[in-house]
């Protein structure tokens, strides 16, 4: 069996709350046996750390999502700080920058992504970043702070925009949404980029997979994105399985080793 890690997910979301254990256990016997799991508002962060703590190799990221602006306060910030130093999360996030979502301030959201960014550099984490319609912005930002690493999440901008995300040490996240058969530009893109600058993802809860239209997204189905990456790279899984884990731990800074604090 193969060995991956979803770089992405919201595994405390409630829509699991009725079978998070069974959940977490599919996952296992799907392979996937490491989750990253990604915070999107100062109210939540405590369940997502009671639900890192309960299993093994869930490893958290705290953040302030601009999806969820409206929840926000500048205080969030400070305590956003606070919770780096005490909890040692791999990464923040998720943040960055939502185009997409109307009545959503850009000005509030580009200074909650670059006081996010500069917690980053200064703790020396990776970011977890959103982009939705806002590539372009969310790398005009990056540029603005050199040297932070992170993954732009469920990448759908173009092969430009990817390259340019990639000389900026960033990587790129991959899931549901390329399984899809009028997911050509997509399909097309990953057939292309460096296979060191891909993780695979599923944004569980969200983002279903064609095979699972109208589902709960879970971490048990990373396999099915690795299977669709493969047979559009033409190209081993195992090989991808092998270098996405890879570029995982390199860039959260995680080893094969369950974590002690784990049960």
């Amino acid at each position: 069996m193969l060995t991956l890690i979803d770089s992405h997910t919201h595994f405390d979301d409630t829509r699991f709350d009725d079978d998070r254990d069974a959940a977490y256990q599919r996952a296992q016997i799907a392979g996937v046996k490491t989750q990253v799991l990604a915070a999107v508002s100062a109210r939540l962060w405590p369940r997502l750390k009671t639900v890192a703590s309960r299993y093994n190799r869930l490893y958290p990221s705290y953040g302030l999502h601009p999806a969820y602006l409206a929840e926000h306060r500048p205080e969030h910030l400070e305590a956003l700080a606070d919770w780096v130093v005490r909890e040692k999360p791999i990464a923040i996030g998720e943040c960055g920058l939502d185009y997409y979502l109307p009545d959503l301030d850009i000005d509030a959201q580009a200074a909650y992504f670059t006081e996010q960014l500069r917690l980053a550099r200064r703790h020396d984490l990776p970011v977890i970043v959103h982009a939705r319609h806002a590539v372009d912005q969310v790398i005009k930002y990056l540029r603005r702070f050199s040297g932070v690493q992170g993954v732009v999440h469920s990448f759908s901008g173009s092969e430009e925009q990817a390259r340019r995300l990639l000389d900026l040490g960033f990587l790129l996240g991959f899931g549901g949404p390329l399984t899809y058969p009028r997911a050509t530009r997509l399909q097309g893109l990953i057939r292309d980029l460096p296979l060191d600058g891909l993780l695979l993802e599923t944004d569980a809860p969200d983002q279903p997979l064609s095979t699972h239209p109208g589902q709960r997204n879970e971490p048990a189905f990373l396999p099915e994105v690795l299977a669709c990456i493969a047979k559009l790279r033409k190209t081993d899984p195992a090989e991808i399985a092998a270098a996405t884990s890879a570029n995982a731990r390199r860039l959260f800074r995680i080893s094969d080793a369950v974590p002690t604090s784990a049960h």
